[in-house]
């Protein structure tokens, strides 16, 4: 099937050069509409065109979840060099509000009306960009954790997908709500509006890439599409199709086995994260130690969360590492961390939040005065539990009857668990959101039948959040954004339960948990320039998660989650979920320093971010820090899979 050429246009002036300042809106031209053979069309059009463009179209074979190929070939007819975008576009009805999602950057509205952190907010016909609210918005696509752009209206929705890269450049993915319609689109080359997000509250101007044709000039984009159920979760097999799809181009090669990897995180750990004046792990640490002149002390953080961003968690892989290999010291230290954190828990009976060098223990990171954080707190708790498995110590035990008896008594009627807490009464200050999720693993792995009907109940009142494919509240530095980390945090809490219960309700939660956790995961290698480190590395993205669509770089915690996802695998007779949790181990043993002088860095010092975007820095740098829980999940991942032998030795790569 083709279709005819877009009709001339009057001249326009030049949009910005690539990645410069643009005007937006764009001034659209007439479209071609392209008609689905199953149902519905596509419509194309030339933003800010200067002259008549031809196109024509293809149609692919339907593949098992309705997904098609379309393939368009334009052409320029005009006189005289012209720069324009094409945009490629599907709507359905929505006179209600519609649920976007792009994975790993856009959820529904995105940003909760009370969310106190600013980044991207959907709302129906605001226009105001100065606080990031709008109904229209365009993002570059390597923004995403797959280039597509999904939508759903009043009784069902639409899907399109492409590369990172077309024949015009970067390609954008944007969404538009006007008129009781909703509009996903694909961009050529992108156009981010209506103001482009670089990591604060403050938003640079709308950027766009450009393209100039040059007379008689022809390109073909390939795209795909199809229509979408009205269920949400729709998403789950036309995007791991579309992963299947996407994996003979996207090679990840680790840059050490799992055995060694392990010794570099915990040498890590030890080495520049531990220290032993009281026994704690320092959160990050400078990769260089000469910056300030006194061994990078001064850029190193002399703080510990109890869980999180370091503490409990990294403490029990560091044990655990330390029994395996027999390594004393390392069993000393994980320890002493742990003694310290349990010796010192809040008058209201949890853990405190973080300590700090200076000041002592105090709250969590919260606007909040006085208050802790449950998930933070949870995370520890639970990993306490684990570490007692391997070295049964009275006061450990003591301080975990301690957080589970007074967090289990301030659960609601309802189940939910709170968020954030009062140091030194124990009062809930906030039930927003579902950080309490990361309690319903640490209720169910206690072992007392009283805190598994806490969890029981509290894994029915965060369910809701899971079958909304809206999940917020975990992280402390993001208030209630939604994350990766509540993904994982709901991925531990349902595989607890279903540990325990084997109910087929809790892995069914579990499943779709890792559903929506897995939209974060990158299933493409992002093309990064040459002379940039990750591009000089040869860095290959597909693994790796998106933190956030407020926290736009990839990071490694998803492999918190590791043994979960093999279990669930395993549950559920089907490879798909350890071949994720695989495919992330492997992408996070590459940029491994593994002798003093690699990366910049020392042997051990992991990084947390790696810039996949315009965002924070520009694309292709890497944060030269070391974070504490960048090698302690790591050390946890490979301890656990070392711990199955090896599950299976690679991801499909």
């Amino acid at each position: 099937m083709t279709g005819g050429a877009a009709g001339p246009v009057a001249d326009q002036p030049r949009p910005g050069e690539a990645g410069e300042p643009v005007a937006d809106p764009p001034r659209r031209v007439p479209c071609v509409v392209v008609p689905d053979p199953d149902g519905g069309e596509v419509l194309v059009e030339l933003l800010d065109a200067a002259g008549p463009f031809g196109v024509e179209w293809t149609w692919g074979e339907r593949r098992p979840t309705g997904r098609r190929e379309l393939s368009l070939s334009i052409r320029y007819g005009g006189a005289a060099p012209a720069a324009a975008t094409v945009r490629v576009s599907r709507s359905v009805a929505a006179t209600g509000d519609p649920w976007w999602l792009i994975p790993g950057l856009f959820y529904g509205e995105n940003r909760p009306a009370d969310c106190q952190r600013v980044f991207p907010r959907f709302e129906p016909g605001a226009d105001r960009p100065e606080e990031m609210v709008s109904a229209r918005w365009g993002f570059r696509a390597d923004r995403a954790a797959t280039p597509a752009v999904l939508v759903w209206g009043d009784t069902g929705g639409t899907a399109l997908i492409a590369d990172e890269e077309s024949p015009l450049g970067p390609t954008g993915l944007s969404i538009e709500h006007e008129d009781g319609r909703a509009a996903v689109a694909l961009l050529f080359p992108y156009r981010e509006f209506p103001v482009t997000y670089y990591g604060s509250a403050l938003a640079l101007p709308a950027r766009a890439a450009t393209h100039v044709w040059q007379p008689g000039e022809s390109h073909v984009l390939t795209l795909a599409t199809g229509a979408l159920p009205a269920d949400r979760h729709a998403y789950a097999p036309l995007l791991r199709e579309d992963r299947d799809l996407r994996l003979p181009a996207a090679p990840v090669e680790p840059w050490e086995d799992v055995a060694e990897a392990a010794d570099i995180a915990a040498e890590g750990l030890y080495r520049w994260h531990y220290d032993p004046d009281l026994g704690v792990l320092l959160e990050t640490v400078g990769f260089d130690r000469e910056v300030s002149g006194t061994n990078g002390e001064r850029v190193d953080r002399q703080a510990m969360h109890v869980g999180w961003v370091s503490g409990i968690p990294w403490a029990a892989a560091l044990l655990e590492h330390g029994l395996r290999r027999g390594r004393p010291e390392h069993v000393a230290a994980a320890e002493r961390v742990i003694d310290f954190i349990c010796a010192n828990l809040s008058p209201s009976g949890t853990f405190w939040g973080t300590w700090y060098r200076r000041s002592g223990w105090s709250q969590s990171w919260s606007h909040v005065k006085d208050a802790l954080h449950a998930r933070t707190l949870g995370e520890a708790t639970l990993f306490l539990l684990r570490a007692l498995r391997s070295r049964p110590n009275p006061a450990w035990e003591a301080a975990a009857r301690s957080n589970l008896r007074v967090m289990a008594a301030r659960q609601r009627e309802d189940g939910n668990l709170g968020t954030l807490h009062h140091a030194a009464t124990g009062e809930v200050l906030s039930w927003s959101g579902a950080s309490g999720l990361t309690w319903v693993a640490a209720l169910a792995e206690s072992g007392d039948p009283g805190h598994l009907r806490a969890a029981e109940r509290a894994g029915e009142y965060y369910a809701s959040f899971v079958e909304d494919e809206f999940v917020y509240g975990a992280p402390e530095d993001v208030d209630l954004a939604p994350t990766s980390e509540d993904g994982y945090a709901a991925v531990l809490a349902y595989m607890a339960l279903h540990r325990r219960t084997g109910a087929a309700r809790w892995l069914d939660l579990a499943r779709r948990a890792a559903d929506w956790t897995l939209t974060f995961r990158y299933t493409y290698n992002v093309r990064f320039g040459p002379r940039t480190p990750l591009g000089r590395y040869g860095f290959a993205t597909r693994g790796a998660d998106q933190a956030s669509p407020s926290n736009q770089h990839l990071h490694a915690y998803g492999l918190v989650c590791t043994a979960e996802l093999v279990e669930l695998s395993e549950a559920l007779g089907d490879p798909y979920y350890a071949e994720r949790a695989l495919e992330t181990l492997d992408c996070f043993r590459q940029l491994l320093p593994a002798a003093d002088g690699d990366l910049n860095a020392y042997r051990g010092m992991i990084t947390e971010r790696y810039y996949q975007t315009d965002c924070f820095q520009p694309k292709g740098m890497y944060l030269t820090l070391s974070h504490a829980w960048s090698a302690g999940v790591l050390l946890l991942a490979c301890e656990q899979v070392l711990a199955r032998g090896g599950v299976s030795a690679r991801a499909r790569s």
